[in-house]
């Protein structure tokens, strides 16, 4: 790990509003919370589950929808001294408890009422609880774990990724250095906040004392009005959110007081890419994982067009390499992606995967290539490689192709097997409204744009894709359609 020892810093909250009490911290369905305010309703929450059990030192889970009270609680956590561990909202009872159990949860914090092995603190019941003076936490080790998050389980059983307080803050330095800090930047957070990309938007907000405003969830009218009439400068997006606002935004434009889209959760289909050029809309896409603590790669502004579909390069002080048949592959030459950095986690809980860390370096599983000026390009997951015949099918590239297509809305690509070629490619296509499948049309429009072997051999409709809480389209999840 790059972070060692026993270095501290002040309480994230704590400090950012001992800087700038006064300035706007976080706008919330009409509601605006300045960072002295963000910090009493902090403590105040921190008051009252310290009187519900909670203390320095335990793990506490939180299974919560995008609210203040949320925000609130994150920072009372951080403020007590707890390890908190975000659940996914969209878990079913099974995996909730499985994931509590796994992680030897002492409390969950929920906004709904469940029943649960761990003792349960619903957000009704902490309103009503009473405040109990603790002892405020001000100091941050930065080699300790702050949060926990499993990953999405695409490619198989989550595991626990521990991200230190270190974690957080170089991913925000790295972010911050790359992307630049304005006067004027206003975050809009519509990604749920038990994910990475959520939460990180949090932590940049209290590090860089600009305001967050926080939607419950994505609704692309909403989104573009917070752009179009709130003065949100930034939005952390994946590609089917910026599909739908670019829908739903028509023929008007983003004021020229929007900065751009930080564009994560995979390769963006290069059609939309040049929609939002043609719209003016600055995309910076970026790469990253729960693993990385958010980015750890991104397009920096000057290179938005002049490298369309690539992720950048590595922000400061990250590396990243690919890596093919146990040497480093060459330029333009695809592989595993690579990465070391004082953002990426130390590590699994309970020690899982710890055969993806070699030599201070984490092996993604991810494919992709550098070109020959250094920048990242991903092309898929490892596990949603197509081999078919030998050959490799990258489900992105064949997805971009088919969402090009002036009938197809999305696209979502996957492998079958075949008594041939071992595995062929599939698609499931979502359609425009009032579109009529052609298929004839579709190989046709194939034919002209892909390898042959790169053509889907099969294909149905659906009206939405399979998706995982972050809007990341979860390809295992389309076999079944094919069975």
């Amino acid at each position: 790990m790059f972070i060692q020892g026993k270095t501290s810093i002040p309480q994230f909250l704590i400090q950012r509003a001992s800087l700038t009490p006064d300035r706007a911290a976080l706008f919330f369905e009409g509601s605006c919370w300045s960072f002295e305010e963000l910090r009493q309703m902090s403590l105040l929450y921190a008051a009252r589950l310290t009187r519900c059990g909670i203390s320095r030192g335990q793990l506490v889970a939180i299974q919560m929808h995008n609210c203040a009270e949320m925000v609130f609680i994150i920072h009372g956590l951080m403020m007590i001294g707890t390890q908190t561990l975000f659940l996914n909202g969209r878990l079913t009872d099974c995996e909730r408890e499985w994931q509590l159990q796994d992680a030897e949860a002492d409390f969950l914090i929920t906004d709904r009422e469940t029943e649960s092995k761990a003792a349960i603190l619903t957000l009704s019941s902490i309103r009503e609880t009473e405040s109990q003076p603790f002892s405020v936490r001000r100091e941050m080790n930065l080699s300790e774990t702050a949060t926990i998050m499993y990953t999405s389980g695409t490619t198989g059983r989550a595991k626990a990724v521990k991200q230190t307080y270190g974690n957080h803050v170089f991913s925000a330095f790295g972010s911050v250095l790359n992307l630049g800090l304005r006067d004027n930047d206003k975050w809009l957070c519509a990604m749920p906040l038990f994910h990475i990309s959520g939460l990180s938007i949090l932590i940049r907000s209290v590090i860089y004392g600009s305001p967050v405003v926080l939607h419950r969830h994505f609704d692309p009218k909403l989104a573009n009005q917070a752009i179009l009439t709130e003065g949100v400068t930034i939005m952390s997006i994946v590609s089917t959110m910026l599909s739908r606002m670019l829908d739903e935004l028509g023929e008007e434009d983003y004021p020229k007081t929007f900065h751009g889209m930080l564009l994560g959760g995979g390769p963006a289909p290069m059609p939309l890419l040049e929609r939002t050029t043609a719209k003016g809309i600055r995309v910076f896409q970026t790469y990253g994982m729960t693993e990385t603590s958010s980015q750890i790669a991104t397009l920096a502004p000057e290179d938005a067009l002049r490298k369309l579909g690539s992720s950048g390069k590595p922000l400061y002080p990250c590396q990243i390499s690919i890596w093919k048949n146990d040497r480093e592959a060459n330029r333009n030459e695809p592989g595993e992606i690579r990465v070391k950095g004082p953002n990426v986690t130390p590590g699994y809980l309970h020690d899982r995967g710890k055969e993806a860390f070699r030599e201070g370096w984490f092996y993604t599983g991810d494919l992709g290539y550098l070109d020959e000026d250094g920048y990242l390009y991903m092309l898929d997951r490892r596990s949603d490689l197509i081999i078919s015949g030998g050959e490799n099918v990258y489900p992105a590239e064949v997805e971009s192709v088919l969402s090009a297509h002036p009938d197809v809305k999305e696209a979502g690509v996957t492998g079958i097997s075949d008594d041939i070629w071992g595995f062929v490619p599939a698609a499931a296509l979502v359609l425009k409204e009032g579109a009529v499948f052609k298929q004839e049309e579709i190989l046709h429009f194939c034919k002209e744009r892909l390898a042959k072997y790169k053509i889907p051999k099969r294909y149905i409709i659906l009206k939405e894709l399979p998706r995982n809480a972050s809007n990341k389209l979860v390809r295992k999840e389309l076999s079944k359609y094919f069975m």
